[in-house]
């Protein structure tokens, strides 16, 4: 049943946000919506808060001229969005992805909210993305891209206001180029600008994997027995997945599946995580692995394994093909992967899901490590980070379980409760100025 939301939308009076109801990012921001205004329901929250909770406290749309190689010049489309900031800066990754827009970005930056709430980190959320394939740019292209990108958002981003992050499409190298950039215009360096960059400019140890080490984290607390044996297939073998599946492999669990944008493969004995890594980053994808069978992506979603993690982006289970998902556990290493409609098949079938919002959090958690390592011009061991983020993500999910057992809830609406619970608090306190 799909739940309508008709008090919030009409409060998004972007005409950008208006424009085409049929797109990915329309329909994950549409998702967004519909879980806030279920957890408004729990909360009894009236008219005004959901209002404001529905609606960003900013959004950016910029032209990027891009000069290519042969002395073209593209104008490719870039987005910043800050959701929230009641609770503290904003925090949020940038996406070069063709995909992405304006309802993306919108609905990644409110999921962010939450995220950060739920794991009581003091962080708004926000999202920023150009649509773009950075694939298809030369490295001295992307650098152009990003500098001017960044030059374009400077005003809305710094280590007080808004902390960028990497997200799909960038990686520590962007986040270089950012904080140089920022660095350069503000006349000394600033590394707390940006999270996710490399060790050398003030990142910290634990951050690259720390997304997928929180998957991890997550899946092993809601099997609730060993992993040994554990069967689990992986959509998208990329940054998070690649490495949430290498985690699940080294305790304990058979990954038997895993699909990238090359295809998918399948061995029932279980996958060598290790070999098939590092395959995929000499052949450019997880095809043509020799030591499994080729698999159709709709193949790998359904297949019968015990945890299914969806890595890769939004909108993969939908209502169309979650009645043949077959696993039991679904891990949301990706963010917004399962529709509302899919949500409550899935419910009703007896499939748990560990929502996005707390399955990957523990990005923004080690983020939120390395800007407090910035700020403080401290840094702490990668054993440390580990423990401090095994902490925060044990602590969160065990506050989410305890609501959901407690009210009868799935995992999501109990998450959703308590993050924007703690938003709503936020506003309340702060009182509304002038």
């Amino acid at each position: 049943m799909t739940v309508m939301v008709p008090s919030m939308t009409p409060a998004l009076t972007n005409p950008a946000l208006s424009a085409d109801l049929t797109t990915p990012g329309r329909q994950a921001l549409d998702s967004a919506l519909q879980q806030l205004h279920q957890a408004a329901e729990h909360l009894g929250l009236d008219h005004g808060l959901r209002t404001m909770l529905a609606t960003p406290r900013r959004s950016l749309t910029v032209s990027v001229p891009l000069r290519r190689e042969d002395g073209r010049m593209d104008v490719v489309q870039g987005f910043r969005v800050q959701h929230n900031i009641s609770r503290g800066p904003a925090k949020g990754g940038i996406r070069f992805h063709p995909a992405t827009d304006i309802h993306e970005v919108t609905a990644l930056a409110m999921w962010m909210t939450w995220k950060c709430a739920l794991v009581g980190i003091p962080y708004g959320g926000a999202k920023g993305g150009v649509s773009v394939d950075p694939k298809a740019l030369t490295p001295r292209e992307l650098e152009r891209l990003t500098r001017r990108y960044v030059n374009e958002i400077l005003p809305m981003i710094g280590p007080e206001k808004d902390i960028p992050a990497p997200d799909v499409g960038t990686d520590e190298q962007t986040m270089a180029w950012i904080m140089d950039t920022y660095s350069v215009n503000t006349g000394y360096s600033v590394p707390g600008v940006v999270t996710g960059k490399p060790t050398t400019l003030g990142g910290s140890l634990g951050r690259a994997g720390a997304t997928s080490r929180g998957v991890q984290i997550a899946a092993l607390a809601a099997l609730g027995r060993s992993p040994d044996g554990v069967t689990v297939a992986v959509q998208g073998f990329g940054k998070v997945g690649a490495l949430a599946a290498q985690y699940l492999a080294d305790a304990g669990c058979v990954v038997v599946a895993v699909s990238d944008a090359s295809g998918a493969v399948h061995a029932p004995g279980g996958l060598d995580v290790a070999a098939l890594r590092a395959h995929a980053a000499e052949a450019g994808g997880v095809l043509g692995y020799p030591h499994a069978d080729a698999l159709g992506h709709d193949d790998l979603l359904e297949l019968d394994v015990d945890v299914l993690v969806p890595a890769a982006l939004e909108n993969v289970i939908t209502a169309a093909n979650a009645p043949r998902i077959r696993a039991r556990l679904v891990v949301e290493g990706a963010n917004g992967p399962t529709t509302p409609e899919a949500d409550e098949i899935l419910a009703a079938g007896g499939t748990t899901v560990v929502p996005d919002i707390l399955a990957n959090a523990g990005g923004v958690i080690v983020s939120y490590l390395e800007w407090v390592q910035n700020m403080q011009a401290y840094s702490w061991s990668a054993g440390e980070v580990d423990v401090k983020l095994r902490d925060l993500m044990e602590s969160a999910f065990g506050e989410v379980r305890s609501l959901a057992g407690e009210r009868g809830l799935t995992l999501r609406q109990a998450a959703h409760v308590i993050g924007v619970g703690r938003v709503a608090e936020a506003h309340r306190m702060r009182g509304l100025y002038p």
